[in-house]
């Protein structure tokens, strides 16, 4: 892995950082080289408000989405609420119901079958929700953005048509009441469905509020619904996602409640923990089949109900982790078969009967082992396959998919994860064409596993009080990444202990300076010569009352390198 050191920082810049934040030189340089060289600016990072955030009337049609709904309400006209069986539209569905019920609104929640109906407002799915719940008014939550057919079918039959979606709009748009997709314009573009639902809801009650109904209740879902959507943690993401990890602490909703019990995570949270506790049982009902157990929980005000189905979603989570592990092996399998490390920019495999629910967090995995765009299909007994793309920096799936869209049915996402529909007649015409185009868009450096370093720090420096400065930086993920820090002429106390067979523990030690470290899924990777250069993140670890720092290693060196 190639490491890429930090650029120095003028010394005034830091100078002044440190004396009007009060904060150590390391956090100064790392604030600076991530753009925020006035104390202004850095405390506003730093300090996230609620008060900060945006009048939701500057999102794109949102006056028209209000007055629809509001008019939808009045008339009490049926609402249903179309959403996706992620967490990102679950958790959007569930804020959104409760705001409208508290409102007076008739409204029920729909979700399509993931292997049965697809993805988004499909024909099935539609059907489906109009035969059961006769909609006037239909809210399309984190689809809608391309289903022009569909939206046009809508309206004919007279039902009007809200769509609430982050998707990136490919061309023509449908002939919706109102189109609320900040891709199309504003200052917002980095929200995905939750952050939109949350604006709606916010711009709802700004016009018409509502005695004894406080949005703060709301955050905790907005940020799972974020950090699992994988979304920039910037701006009013990173406002929201804040607070809402905060608000998690006391959540008002027994199925959130639940969720942190059965996922073993405690206070304070971090965006770790929805990511890798909360978001994957959360997950588990629509991958494997319908998300309404997960939309049950959410939306549940019986705290006994709540653990039922979170140990339920639990249970389901370890089911979908098996069906994972055996469509992983099969796909390694294929990687082995036709992929070539020094001519491939890019990896597709695919398969017969390969769960489609599980595809994306297999294209993930693939993403991170190879460092190269991963696209993962599974075909059902009639040769329609679903699949799922990874990407990494410097490749936007969805143009790519665009370059071999004569190969597809139809594809949608983002620049970092898309989804796609084909026959399996055309899955080696499209490897083919996914992968050159990837070796067209993607430069012989972005195709290289490198580890970019924020900081050097001495161990005798990583303490509680450096965790505390640590923790504002917060939360971690895309766009915030979690700063990577690296040590010089490193050796360790000891032999390196094996847990689990998998991972290696260290006591480190530099001069005076020692700290425990743990180097996951590492046992299979030689251990170069002392000393060592070691890249690594910091961790709080907490074992029988006993709270003390800790690193996680991510590539050592010999020194001297």
């Amino acid at each position: 892995m190639r490491w890429i050191l930090p650029e120095p920082v003028e010394t005034l810049i830091v100078r002044r950082l440190v004396e009007a934040l009060g904060v150590a030189p390391w956090m100064a340089e790392l604030l600076a080289r991530r753009g925020m060289t006035e104390p202004e600016n850095a405390r506003r990072f730093l300090e996230p408000r609620l008060k900060s955030l945006g009048d939701p009337f500057q999102l794109p049609a949102m006056d028209a989405a209000v007055d629809c709904i509001l008019a939808a309400v009045d008339g009490r006209r049926r609402i249903v609420l179309y959403g996706d069986y992620d967490v990102d539209g679950v958790t959007s569905l569930t804020l959104l119901t409760r705001v409208l019920r508290a409102m007076g609104a008739e409204v029920s929640a729909f979700l399509p079958h993931r292997v049965d109906e697809g993805y988004g407002l499909s024909a099935e799915g539609v059907a489906r929700c109009v035969e059961q719940h006769e909609p006037e008014l239909l809210v399309a939550v984190d689809c809608g953005t391309a289903s022009i057919a569909e939206i046009t079918e809508l309206r004919a039959k007279g039902v009007e048509v809200v769509v609430l979606d982050h998707h990136e709009p490919k061309g023509e748009l449908p002939p919706a009441n109102a189109l609320v997709n900040p891709k199309l314009g504003g200052d917002f573009s980095y929200l995905c469905s939750a952050g939109i639902a949350f604006k709606v809801a916010h711009a709802l009650l700004k016009r018409r509020p509502v005695p004894g109904f406080d949005l703060k209740d709301v955050l905790d879902l907005v940020a799972i619904g974020t950090v699992a959507d994988i979304v920039p943690l910037v701006d009013e993401n990173r406002v929201l996602v804040r607070a809402g990890l905060e608000r998690l602490a006391q959540s008002k909703w027994p199925g959130v409640r639940a969720l942190i019990e059965v996922s073993a995570i405690r206070a304070p949270f971090t965006a770790r923990d929805v990511g890798f506790g909360i978001g994957p049982r959360l997950n588990a009902s629509g991958r494997l089949a319908s998300a309404e157990a997960s939309l049950e929980l959410l939306m549940t005000d019986d705290p006994a109900r709540a653990q039922e189905l979170a140990k339920s979603l639990d249970l389901q989570n370890r089911e979908r982790r098996e069906v994972e592990n055996d469509v992983h092996v099969k796909a390694e399998a294929q990687v082995m078969n036709h992929y070539d490390p020094a001519g491939d920019a890019a990896i597709v495999v695919g398969g017969l009967g390969w769960h489609q629910g599980v595809v994306g967090i297999v294209a993930s995995r693939l993403v991170r082992k190879y460092h190269r765009p991963a696209v993962v299909v599974g075909f059902d007994p009639m040769g329609v396959g679903k699949g799922s793309g990874r990407s990494i920096e410097g490749l936007s799936l969805v143009a790519a998919l665009g370059r071999c869209a004569e190969h597809l049915e139809k594809f949608g996402g983002h620049e970092m994860a898309a989804g796609l529909t084909m026959r399996h007649e055309f899955f080696d015409e499209f490897r083919v064409s996914f992968t050159q185009a990837a070796r067209t868009m993607l430069t012989a450096e972005q195709l290289a596993p490198r580890i970019r370093l924020d900081a050097e720090l001495q161990l005798a420096d990583v303490t509680l009080a450096l965790l505390d400065q640590h923790a504002a930086l917060q939360p971690f993920g895309t766009d915030n990444r979690q700063p990577v820090f690296f040590a010089r002429k490193v050796t360790h106390v000891g032999e390196p202990r094996l847990m689990k067979d998998k991972h290696y523990a260290f006591n480190l030690r530099q001069g005076r300076g020692q700290c425990r470290a743990v180097w996951w899924n590492s046992a299979e990777i030689p251990l170069p010569e002392l000393p060592w250069d070691v890249a690594f993140t910091l961790e709080r670890n907490e074992w029988n009352g006993r709270v003390e720092p800790q690193i996680s290693i991510h590539d050592v060196r010999t020194s001297g390198r």
